[in-house]
């Protein structure tokens, strides 16, 4: 199903808070008209029609759907899968938040949904969108840095430090049975196979509670992760996800180093990249002509001026919008994208529970997604 490119689309959401804001504010960006917003209830769909500038709150989601053309869907990640089926089942093109959903076996059938229906159907994993890590993919996956030997990533916030630190997610109900991974190292594992060229196959997993309970209820799910992983090629690395590291605000670092070379990409300085060699290290600064064009076609601004987080989300909605006219824009992260986040993230939680290595075809295996990805 594509879009004619000549009619703006009318663009609806699901969800009311930060990253709806966020949403609304790319689709627009995109040339969208947003039509219509749907919360948890009337009135805070009101409210949040209120707050994002939306003419039209909806009170079901039928009746969202039937003004669309396209649907946000930012609720919370328990709520994500029942959302998007529903979207795609009214043949509607989405954009649904990670975690696609909570189990790889929901995220599997969506993923397969998805391609039966002939939509678009994406998931925001948008630092894939900064240039310098589409130069970073370039310098790797290239092979400008020869065969892959090691990997190292973080992902650290600080956000949950506090005991009383706490929102909808620390709920398993409401968050799912993974909180830090799911949220932030869903992010970290998409980036590192997108960069690397190639996947995740084995995965040892520790997972850690910064306190038992938080304003008086029990804490079931992780604040921190730190994973050894081995890739498909055999190299070996080790990643660290925390939302507990005091000072840190949003540290997503990668660094892949080859027989030839290495590369570092760091979002909080995402207008450089770091290429390291035998005889001398070099950074490179965003600036077109010097970028592949994949990386190039992402610098929107001249160098010197700098891009960030609100850049990435834009470039992503855009592309994806971009499929909906009938387009093929590279990297674009889909729902097979969304189902391997799930995988991994569901390897996390069982290689944690069972002390041990586990094997991430093993978790592909029962959620039987051969014929997806």
């Amino acid at each position: 199903m594509s879009h004619p490119s000549t009619a703006p689309l009318k663009v609806g959401i699901i969800g009311g808070g930060f990253m709806a804001r966020i949403h609304a504010q790319a689709a627009r960006a995109a040339g969208a008209d947003v039509v219509s917003v749907l919360s948890s209830r009337p009135e805070r769909s009101v409210r949040a029609a209120a707050d994002l500038g939306i003419a039209h709150a909806a009170a079901t989601l039928d009746e969202l759907l039937a003004r669309v053309d396209v649907v946000h869907v930012c609720s919370p990640n328990a709520t994500h899968a029942g959302h998007a089926r529903a979207v795609l089942e009214a043949g509607k093109h989405v954009v649904c938040e990670k975690p696609l959903a909570i189990a790889p076996e929901e995220a599997s059938a969506l993923a397969e949904l998805a391609t039966r229906a002939g939509v678009t159907a994406t998931v925001p994993f948008i630092y894939r969108f900064h240039p310098m890590a589409r130069q970073a993919r370039h310098e790797a996956a290239g092979g400008g840095i020869g065969r892959l030997l090691t990997v190292r990533g973080n992902y650290l916030q600080d956000w949950m430090l506090q005991e009383d630190d706490t929102d909808w997610r620390v709920d398993p109900a409401a968050g799912g049975p993974s909180r830090a991974f799911a949220d932030v190292g869903s992010h970290l594992v998409d980036l590192l196979e997108f960069i690397a060229g190639e996947q995740i196959v084995r995965i040892n997993a520790r997972l850690g509670i910064a306190h038992p309970t938080r304003r008086g209820q029990p804490v079931d799910t992780e604040d921190a992760a730190v994973c050894l992983v081995e890739m498909e090629g055999g190299a070996i690395g080790s990643l660290m996800v925390s939302q507990v590291n005091a000072g840190r605000k949003n540290a997503l670092s990668l660094e892949l180093g080859g027989t030839s070379g290495s590369v570092a990409f760091d979002q909080e300085h995402p207008d450089e990249l770091w290429l390291g060699g035998r005889a001398g290290s070099t950074t490179l600064a965003r600036d077109a002509p010097s970028l592949v064009d994949d990386a190039a076609r992402l610098s929107v601004v001249p160098a010197g001026h700098p891009m960030g987080y609100l850049d990435a989300f834009n470039a992503f909605v855009l592309d994806t919008y971009a499929a909906i006219a009938g387009g093929a824009p590279a990297g674009l992260p889909t729902f097979a994208d969304g189902l391997r986040a799930a995988i991994l993230t569901s390897a996390v939680l069982e290689s944690s529970r069972s002390n041990s290595w586990v094997d991430v075809s093993t978790v592909s295996d029962r959620a039987d997604v051969q014929h997806i990805l």
